[in-house]
């Protein structure tokens, strides 16, 4: 695996403690105080600086538990406080702004950071709003500003609009074009004529890097189940930065990725940090010592799992026996033979057969495995000198020393049965392939399909048992209901009364031999004991296509079928062995890298109920003429964030090439030179034209209007307010 794509999570550092500015160079200046207060990060400072304090957008407010003290911590702070984080909050709630409390904490840091040490803001402040915000969101802010902090005017303004004028300034209020805004909690469609947006006509979906990172961490949480490290929000929204792109064409991409190959090479792997075990050096003579210690243990185990080998074998003959008798005892009374073979647990002839066949085929294979590599028929047979003697002949001691000889002589005897049995087999198997050489010989054509046939019903017996097993974990597949309906009848036994149930009357289950019958019908997800042959079975005949037959390759054989079908799942996850303590604190990102950003186009992929982009834009651009509609698509500039997307301006000239005119044409995609900040950029150099004191509205407005109120002008939610 190539180090190249392995990419190691940033370490969580202690913020720097910034300073406050120096207030004394903007004192009674009336200078403008730009505020971009956006859903995961509040700019602030004053127009004539060059650039922005930007700091996350989360109060918390937290008791340090050394001098027992409570803090208010606002931004990176947080993070220098671990019992914080979980109080943090942020003054929005989704893309609506609610947390008025921690609003007005984090406009109090912004301003201690600024330096302002005055009983009141004495500056004009330009400040952004979501499109289409709230009347009473924007009452609450107003208040906010005017009742607690004093200003002199407050003018809103979307940030969309004002990254558009920052990047436009050649003709800022001539320009046309088509703005399309990725946020944190939502991508809006903003139209722009001469200048002025024109929001009657804008749209915006529910969607942006807030969902899109928690659908990734969602995503990761379903793939790595049983990560040992916690995956935080912030090392999500890390990995959607940086790693996640837009395809241009989604289809294509998946099919694609469908090659192994491909899906490995176009992963990136995310390596969270680990701690390695601490291996204790021992001496050489404590090694020795330790390997003599589990020699000794492991031929214990050994002698204990013979003994048990051997008592099983023992029990097995003793049943097969008994139920050979009772087959060879069968009376002409059926009535009484059927009471017979229900009182034994048999509901007819083919469940007693069946079983006695089972039992001679475990018996069989249990033999081979005892005289595996051993030449039974090359050893004296031991002595077993009590074996006849009368138990009241014998003390204590010698009966233990009987019982255990008549365990030696078991053994001794099932494996001479079991070398004659296997001389005997490999007659028969000489024979048969004698026959099988003839077979292949006088007609191969119809040798080689016959042994094809028999590799595919066994493969279909196979793929059938999985199938099974995967149904019945699934609670909503037709077995998995067949199997709690037999358990609900067991639950509901009539033998016991619904009186007594209710009062913890007996559990009658299992008085009744037809309760196990129940039971093996449930219990199908139980390996079955032919298995084994059928997988040595399957092997055997690959084998001899593979020797005989030049069409059948190894790419026809069962394991090469069903690791071209595992490759790809593997793909997506690939298995680390449990020690390896490296691997398994790994994230391998393939398929997320497009899916997540996919969502921008298709909501509906992460369960949100929303037109994707592709629609929206289709919609804003339908309430314009061919003429407007010309003069929108020659300019689309996206901003915000996730505009840093991979594959993004190809994905939006695909997007719109096919619901224009042919005839129309279409300009290239343009990026904001820097989208996080020239939303804030724009608006300072607005403020510093001088135009700000004609949108503004006064603290004397304010206090005649109230906080809804806003002025019309091109750079705010200007035709959707009144007045």
């Amino acid at each position: 695996m190539s180090d190249s794509n392995i990419f190691h999570v940033p370490s969580q550092t202690l913020p720097s403690v910034s300073p406050a500015d120096s207030y004394d160079a903007f004192r009674a200046q009336d200078t403008p105080l730009i505020i971009d207060n956006g859903a995961s990060h509040l700019r602030f400072g004053f127009s004539t600086a060059p650039a922005p304090h930007s700091s996350p957008n989360l109060i918390a407010k937290y008791k340090e538990r050394k001098f027992n003290q409570p803090l208010l911590l606002f931004g990176d702070a947080i993070d220098a406080e671990s019992g914080a984080k979980g109080q943090a909050k942020s003054p929005w709630e989704g893309d609506v702004l609610l947390n008025f409390d921690a609003l007005e904490h984090a406009l109090d840091c912004a301003f201690i950071q600024l330096g302002i040490d005055a009983p009141a803001v004495d500056h004009p402040v330009l400040m952004t709003e979501r499109l289409s915000s709230p009347l009473h969101s924007r009452a609450l802010t107003s208040e906010l500003m005017f009742e607690q902090y004093s200003v002199p005017s407050l003018t809103y303004c979307v940030d969309s609009l004002m990254s558009f004028y920052q990047n436009n300034r050649s003709n800022p209020f001539t320009a046309d074009g088509l703005v399309v805004s990725f946020n944190t909690a939502s991508t809006s469609v903003v139209p722009v004529l001469g200048g002025k947006g024109v929001l009657s006509h804008a749209k915006r979906i529910p969607w942006g890097a807030q969902q899109s990172t928690e659908y990734l961490l969602k995503r990761i949480q379903l793939k790595y189940p049983n990560f040992p490290t916690r995956v935080t929000s912030s090392q999500t929204s890390w990995m959607l930065h940086n790693f996640c792109e837009i395809a241009p064409d989604y289809p294509s991409v998946l099919r694609a990725l469908k090659d192994p190959l491909k899906l490995r090479a176009a992963e990136r792997i995310i390596q969270f940090p680990f701690a390695l075990p601490v291996v204790e050096e021992k001496t050489e003579e404590e090694l020795a010592r330790i390997a003599e210690k589990r020699k000794e243990q492991g031929k214990k185990l050994q002698e204990m799992a013979a003994k048990n080998r051997m008592e099983k074998l023992l029990q097995k003959e003793t049943d097969l026996q008994y139920l050979v008798n009772l087959k060879e005892g069968r009376g002409e009374n059926k009535r009484e033979w059927t009471n017979t073979l229900q009182s034994e647990g048999f509901d007819d002839d083919a469940a007693l057969d069946e079983t006695i066949k089972k039992l001679e085929l475990d018996l069989k294979r249990a033999r081979k495995k005892e005289v595996e590599g051993d030449d039974a028929m090359n050893v004296e047979e031991p002595s077993f000198p009590l074996i006849d003697v009368p138990d009241a002949d014998l003390d204590d001691d010698s009966l233990k020393e009987k019982k255990k000889q008549k365990l030696l002589k078991a053994g001794f005897d099932a494996r001479l049965r079991a070398r004659r049995e296997k001389e005997k087999e490999k007659e028969e198997k000489d024979a048969e392939e004698r026959r099988e050489e003839e077979d292949r010989e006088r007609n191969f054509d119809e040798w080689a399909a016959r042994l094809r046939r028999e590799q595919e019903a066994i493969m279909n017996r196979i793929k059938d048992r999985g199938r099974r097993r995967a149904a019945l974990s699934d609670r909503k597949s037709a077995a998995a209901q067949a199997r709690m309906k037999n358990i609900a009848s067991l639950a509901a036994d009539d033998r016991v009364s619904k009186k007594k149930r209710k009062a913890g009357g007996e559990d009658m289950f299992g008085a009744d031999d037809e309760d196990w019958a129940i039971y093996r019908k449930i219990n199908t997800a139980a390996a079955s004991s032919d298995e084994e042959e059928e997988y040595n079975q399957l092997q055997a005949i690959e084998s001899k296509l593979l020797t005989y037959d030049p069409t059948f390759t190894a790419q026809h054989t069962h394991a090469s079928i069903t690791s071209q079908r595992s490759a790809l799942i593997t793909a997506f996850r690939p298995q680390y062995e449990e020690g390896d303590v490296e691997g398994n604190t790994r994230i391998h990102l393939n398929t997320e890298r497009w899916r997540v950003c996919e969502t921008y186009f298709s909501p509906t992929m992460a369960g949100v109920d929303s037109a994707g982009l592709g629609e929206v834009l289709q919609s804003v651009l339908a309430r314009f003429s061919d003429a407007e509609k010309g003069r929108l698509v020659k300019n689309v500039f996206i901003t915000g964030a996730p505009s840093h997307f991979p594959g993004l301006p190809t994905r939006l000239y695909s997007t719109l090439r096919p619901i224009l005119p042919p005839e129309m044409p279409l300009g290239a995609i343009a990026r904001a030179a820097d989208p996080a900040l020239d939303a804030w950029r724009g608006m300072a150099a607005f403020a510093n034209t001088g135009g700000l004191p004609d949108v503004g509205v006064t603290r004397a407005e304010y206090e005649e209007w109230g906080g809804e109120r806003v002025k019309r002008w091109w750079g705010g939610n200007w035709n959707l307010a009144e007045g």
